[in-house]
């Protein structure tokens, strides 16, 4: 018997991961969302994986712009996270990039002052599967906080503040 999507996503639901904002800058302009299907794909060149929703009108600047900052939440961070998951028009979009402060690094793409790690990337890849663009991202930069913010998660649809551990 297949496996519903409604199945599926009560079970995603139970497999925590980090909240990041991705964001993009360029010609078709800058924009953000916030997604947590980011994963390492090798350190030799540094590349991550970003999955981003086809239907979501934010993807095509991702896909025109050719470059993203994956900029992972520190564990207080939720705000920012619900300011980019919500639906918006662009002037919505540039209200949100109002909240928090907001610099760049090598590829243009904003990068969050205090996110727990900031991956600036240039796409080298991507691959259509299902309601989704498989982007690959080859990491130009990286700029880190500290470890005492500890990092933001969700987990059963609801944020969690991952603290550092004392080891």
């Amino acid at each position: 018997m297949p496996v519903s999507s409604q199945e599926f996503r009560d079970a995603m639901a139970r497999l925590g991961a980090a909240v990041n904002i991705i964001t993009t800058d360029g010609a078709a302009g800058q924009g953000g969302i916030t997604a947590t299907a980011v994963c390492s794909v090798t350190d030799d060149p540094p590349t991550l994986l970003v999955c981003l929703n086809r239907t979501s009108p934010r993807s095509a600047l991702f896909l025109t712009n050719r470059v993203l900052c994956v900029n992972t939440l520190s564990a207080g961070q939720s705000a920012f996270s619900n300011a980019f998951s919500a639906p918006s028009d662009e002037a919505a979009m540039a209200s949100r990039f109002a909240v928090g402060v907001w610099g760049k690094l090598v590829t243009g793409a904003p990068v969050l002052e205090g996110a727990a790690a900031s991956f600036d990337c240039r796409i080298t890849e991507v691959m259509e599967q299902g309601t989704h663009s498989v982007v690959f991202a080859k990491v130009q930069a990286v700029r880190f906080a500290e470890m005492a913010a500890g990092c933001l998660m969700y987990y059963a649809r609801s944020y969690h503040g991952l603290p550092i551990g004392q080891g």
